[in-house]
């Protein structure tokens, strides 16, 4: 942890312009309090980046957009088909302008955010290639490294932001910062998952598996899943931990939307 954090603390000293990468579906729970005072308190330009915005209906990218552009300015990008990387670039160096210390030389941007935000994705859409390593599995990145994205543009790519006293397992599940083989409450954090799609999208849900959901609280649902997905032990009862362990899947690998 101590090593991460001072990582972090480099990363901030040595950038000029600072990128915190967060989650368009958990935009609060993926942004880093203590990050950002460190960022403001050595007067460094940051830039919010909003990313897997394909994942998130437009009206809640929109009013996310608005709450979070009143704190530094914000892009919402999707490295999926590379929507809002131009934009990214034109603010990295609009960010940069009112430093005096970066003419005639590159500009160093610092990437930071929380394990599986997508950081290394965000640079391989802004460079429009595969310059830094990317991987579906939580802290691919293992040391910084230096990505030429042209235009004057360095990044400074890190393994990412430990949470800081995290010991919350449901909301790693949700980020995908532990993914199903590293959980121990899978039905739980499946329950989450679920929850949170009952709240935010439950016709996506209902399409997706091909259920109808009533009144059914959300244990009932995780049954209904099972079921639909023939996931039955020898008596005919739901496998809860496969039918868990499919829907953290489907959540984490971008299929559920909210």
């Amino acid at each position: 942890m101590a090593s991460y954090k001072a990582l972090v603390k480099d990363v901030i000293k040595k950038a000029d312009v600072l990128l915190e990468i967060i989650d368009a579906r958990f935009p609060d729970e993926t942004r880093n309090s203590e990050v950002e005072r460190d960022i403001v308190r050595l007067n460094k330009p940051f830039i919010i980046v909003i990313n897997k915005c394909d994942l998130v209906s437009k009206e809640k990218l929109e009013e996310t957009k608005a709450r979070l552009s009143k704190i530094a300015p914000t892009i919402f990008i999707s490295s999926k088909d590379r929507s809002g990387t131009t934009m990214l670039r034109h603010q990295i160096l609009a960010s940069a302008s009112i430093k005096a210390s970066v003419k005639g030389r590159d500009i160093l941007v610092g990437t930071l955010g929380y394990p599986n935000v997508g950081k290394s994705s965000v640079i391989n859409g802004v460079t429009g290639r595969h310059r830094a390593g990317t991987s579906p599995i939580s802290g691919h990145t293992k040391g910084v490294q230096h990505v030429d994205a042209g235009s004057r543009i360095m990044f400074i790519d890190t393994p990412g932001v430990i949470p800081f006293d995290e010991k919350d397992e449901y909301l790693q599940g949700l980020l995908g910062i532990k993914d199903a083989t590293h959980l121990k409450d899978k039905i739980g954090v499946a329950l989450k998952i679920i929850e949170k799609m009952l709240a935010e999208n439950k016709a996506a849900l209902e399409a997706f598996y091909n259920i109808t959901i009533e009144n059914e609280i959300s244990y009932d649902v995780l049954e209904l899943i099972g079921k639909q997905c023939n996931f039955l032990q020898k008596k005919g009862e739901v496998d809860e931990t496969r039918t868990a362990t499919r829907i953290i899947n489907d959540w984490q690998n971008g299929l559920l939307l909210i």
